[in-house]
């Protein structure tokens, strides 16, 4: 199968860490890189933001990744590049009409390429499949005010949900939302979680990683994510606050901006725990390279992921990888991939109590960090590996090309 994928915002070539690239940027380069292994030709559409960037880009077997001119080249918020779709619509027919055999599906990424995948299902008789990543009406009901999403998002994702020959939703809650919110037809909705590598992230002798990390060998709680305020870490650093002086423990925030200097995000998080007292126990250590994280979450006795919501989360999946114990908000994803009793916890968001006292329930047990970290890695390799993401999707698009239905689930 030619597969043609767009993600307008969120390239495989990216650095990982700023405001608009994470999660998803690792989903589209880990999707395309084992369908290309698996035979499929995948070419993955994003915007070209730097100009010494050539058209194509060789990726991995199988995979290029092909940058197109819409708007300035330079970076640019996600949430002000719908004005660039046009552009990035017309040059997208360009590639794919000069391409000596057309591509057979669509995969979208996001709201704005679904809407270009629309367009190319109207003029070119393109089939596609849909991720959305995040739902607009989910990022209203939780950020409110704050939700900087530009208008047309609502009427974009209304059509892409009835266009879309196929659907992938990441977890349940989405499953849920889809049919709830925007009346989704549940018979063309196939459940396709993210995943994680479980060779990158596995388990390492948590005593030495931490020499050699520099870390002391005390409870060391561990948060690897980006640094904006729906993360919940102010609610983390709060609660670390909150745990008893007896347990002598650390708290590691791996995250930033990539580049020198702390994000504004970081200053303030270090001024709050400066005002709580505990800026002694709280280490910032920046933006680290994805190759670097496993050594991070292989040094925690505990890590957390508390966002204010989560469409899907991929980092409780690679703190599980790890084999380390996850507590997690009780949100999107996260409650899906986190099994609470069994693989960690979950407490409700912005609940510094709750969160403490799960936190100080763990770091005080270490047969039960050691039960739960077994369990996690077990859970990981059972429901949430990318050859089982890939093998799902594949399934899912072999239905969206062939524009039959029926529902596609690869985890429970």
């Amino acid at each position: 199968m030619r597969l043609a994928m767009i993600s307008e915002h969120a390239s495989p070539l990216a650095t990982l860490g700023g405001e608009d690239s994470g999660g998803q940027n690792v989903y589209v380069a880990e999707l395309a890189r084992r369908l290309g292994t698996m035979g499929h030709e995948v070419d993955v559409f994003t915007r070209r933001d730097d100009a010494g960037l050539p058209e194509v880009v060789p990726f991995s077997e199988g995979v290029r990744v092909v940058n197109l001119a819409a708007g300035p080249t330079r970076s640019v918020p996600k949430d002000e590049i719908f004005g660039f779709m046009p552009a990035f619509r017309d040059a997208f027919y360009r590639f794919a009409g000069e391409e000596a055999a057309p591509y057979d599906l669509v995969h979208a990424n996001f709201w704005m390429s679904g809407w270009v995948a629309c367009e190319a299902k109207r003029d070119l008789g393109l089939p596609f499949a849909q991720t959305f990543h995040a739902l607009g009406e989910v990022k209203k009901r939780e950020q409110g005010e704050a939700d900087t999403s530009p208008p047309e998002r609502r009427a974009a994702e209304t059509r892409i949900v009835e266009e879309a020959d196929r659907i992938l939703a990441t977890c349940p809650a989405e499953v849920e939302e889809l049919t709830t919110l925007y009346d989704a037809d549940p018979a063309r909705l196939s459940l396709v979680p993210c995943g994680v590598d479980g060779g990158t992230f596995r388990p390492v002798d948590r005593r030495e990683t931490r020499r050699h990390l520099g870390l002391p060998d005390v409870p060391t709680v561990v948060y690897v994510g980006r640094l904006v305020p729906r993360k919940g870490v102010d609610t983390l650093v709060r609660a670390f606050a909150l745990l008893p002086d007896a347990l002598g423990a650390r708290l590691v925030v791996v995250g930033g901006e990539p580049g020198p200097g702390p994000s504004p995000e970081a200053a303030r998080l270090s001024a709050l725990a400066d005002s709580l007292g505990v800026s002694e126990g709280v280490t910032f250590v920046g933006s680290r390279p994805q190759g670097e994280l496993r050594r991070f979450y292989g040094a925690a006795d505990v890590a957390v992921s508390v966002p204010h919501y989560e469409p899907f989360g991929m980092t409780p999946l690679e703190a599980m990888a790890c084999a380390t114990p996850v507590v997690g908000s009780r949100v999107g994803g996260i409650k899906w991939s986190v099994a609470d009793g069994e693989t960690g916890l979950l407490v409700p968001p912005r609940d510094q109590q709750a969160l403490s006292e799960s936190l100080a329930r763990l770091l005080s047990d270490g047969a039960l960090r050691e039960r739960m970290g077994r369990a996690a890695r077990r859970r990981v390799e059972d429901h949430f590996t990318w050859e089982r993401v890939a093998t799902g999707a594949e399934a899912a698009f072999l239905e969206a090309a062939n524009t039959t239905t029926g529902a596609t689930q690869t985890a429970r």
